[in-house]
């Protein structure tokens, strides 16, 4: 393999797969504008309830509990654009969200790290989050990056998020998912991405980051994540609002309940936005996984897991909405055939869905624990997938009839023109073995985790991703700095 960042490959449309019928979508759909309307969801933000109270349509009750009508919430359904490109700060605008494109990309804040030399787990850190990025902006199939750890060592947890952004910008050029502590904090990432991008209204049209947004389930918005999200509006900041109900204990125990309940939270936070700015890029999510019952583990691993990712894409599309999904993770608390078989079932199931946005790619311990081989490993697992994503051409030159008559009964096409024209559109594997027992043993008898810790290293050791110049490393600092004086205390 070349030491030098391959160019991303173009992305494919997904063939068709659908995990719910379009009546069991309008059943999903009608039955949480019916939860809206009777039970609503608890506001913790007093300029959101001024919004919902002066619509003139939503009830908004003592208790802060905002119910909404399906009238609102259709109205505002037909604002939101059906497609949102990102722009890295190496000038790409490589990630264009629209139905059934399929991109994939880290998690965020994982609070431990395997170290690469000790072995053992510790806190994750600033250079872990630059490391990761750097392995991220080599990978030709990651598309963008959430910071795959939690900057642990900044001097302060109420500005950690300005940190962590800072050691992304320096680990990776391309698109980014973001997370930040408050509505403050989400203001200075977007600061920060304006240096790069020109300015506030370069932003708006070539957003760098998409910004993740959590409520609390079940159907509760807390004041910090109201406040990002009626800042995203405002600025016109792309922001994916992400129910992550865990049936069982916060939502239903059955996929059905718990896919109403999280389209309700989503579809309350879509009503808010509208009525805060019409028109501002919001994205659907949900991490939307059971509760395993013997560990009362959050399962990132779990069939149920990806067929209800599935699932709400498919709600996704009928909304036309663009939809941030998960794949690529794992309940295993290392790298082995437990990973290689979570990772690869939620991989397949989220690029055949048409998910847009397949984040938490590379998660192991069920979203606890960072690791950068598991992002190497997940580079060979998404490439077969989107093989297998281009399906089958059956035009005359791939039909290829001129060439079995040439060919005709006992031939070969080994040296054909014809084989050497197309043999190169095949996957070919970087870290999967498929040489003979012999070759594979007198090169050292190497195992997949042997050959995906030399290339994660090899990766580390040979690739620099393109610099941050002076004068806007001078700028984020600036904004960095303001933000510790301000929490000095």
């Amino acid at each position: 393999m070349p030491d030098m960042q391959p160019m991303n490959q173009t992305v494919q449309e997904t063939p068709q797969f659908r995990v719910l019928t379009e009546d069991q979508i309008e059943q999903i759909y009608f039955a949480a504008l019916d939860v809206l309307e009777r039970v609503g969801s608890r506001v913790h933000h007093a300029e959101a309830l001024e919004l919902f109270r002066s619509s003139g349509e939503a009830v908004v009750g003592d208790d802060k509990r905002v119910r909404v009508p399906a009238s609102l919430v259709e109205r505002a359904l037909k604002n939101y654009p059906r497609k949102i490109t990102l722009k890295g700060r190496n000038g790409k605008r490589s990630v264009a969200l629209q139905k059934d494109h399929v991109y994939f990309g880290t998690g965020s804040d994982l609070p431990f790290t395997y170290d690469r030399k000790t072995g053992e787990r510790r806190r994750t850190t600033y250079k872990d989050v630059v490391d990761a990025g750097r392995i991220v902006d080599y990978l030709p199939n990651f598309d963008f990056f959430m910071s795959h750890g939690i900057v642990s060592d900044s001097p302060n947890p109420q500005t950690y998020d300005r940190h962590q952004f800072m050691a992304m910008l320096e680990g990776c050029t391309k698109p980014m998912v973001v997370t930040s502590v408050d509505g403050e904090g989400l203001e200075d990432l977007w600061k920060m991405a304006c240096v790069f991008q020109g300015g506030e209204e370069e932003f708006r049209l070539n957003p760098l980051f998409v910004a993740y947004i959590e409520p609390i389930s079940p159907l509760t918005n807390d004041i910090t994540a109201v406040e990002k999200l009626l800042f995203a509006a405002e600025k016109g900041i792309p922001a994916m609002y992400t129910p992550c109900p865990s049936s069982g204990a916060t939502a239903p125990a059955t996929i059905a309940g718990m896919l109403v309940q999280s389209l309700a939270e989503t579809l309350l936070a879509i009503a808010l936005c509208h009525l805060k700015k019409p028109g501002m890029p919001l994205i659907m999510g949900g991490v939307t996984t059971v509760m395993d019952m013997r560990t009362t583990t959050y399962s990132y691993g779990a069939p149920e897991m990806s067929l209800a990712s599935a699932a709400n894409t498919d709600v996704s599309k009928w909304l036309n909405l663009i939809m941030f999904s998960t794949g690529g993770c794992s309940d295993s608390k290392c790298l082995d055939e437990q990973a290689a078989i979570e990772s690869t079932i939620s991989n397949l199931t989220a690029f055949l869905s048409g998910a847009n946005l397949v984040h938490d790619v590379g998660y192991i311990d069920s979203g606890v624990n960072a690791s950068l081989e598991s992002l190497v490993m997940n580079e060979e697992i998404i490439g077969m997938v989107r093989q297998m994503g281009k399906g089958v051409r059956t035009d005359e030159e791939y039909l290829a009839l001129k060439e079995i008559d040439e060919v005709g009964p006992g031939g070969e096409y080994v040296t054909h023109d014809h084989t050497y024209e197309h043999w190169r559109e095949w996957f070919l594997p970087k870290l999967m073995d498929r040489s003979d027992w012999e070759t594979w043993n007198n090169e050292g008898a190497k195992s997949m985790s042997d050959r995906v810790n030399e290339e994660t290293q090899r990766i580390l050791d040979t690739h620099e991703p393109l610099p941050i110049d002076d004068d806007a490393r001078k700028a984020l600092k600036e904004i960095i700095d303001a933000a510790e004086k301000r929490h000095s205390k």
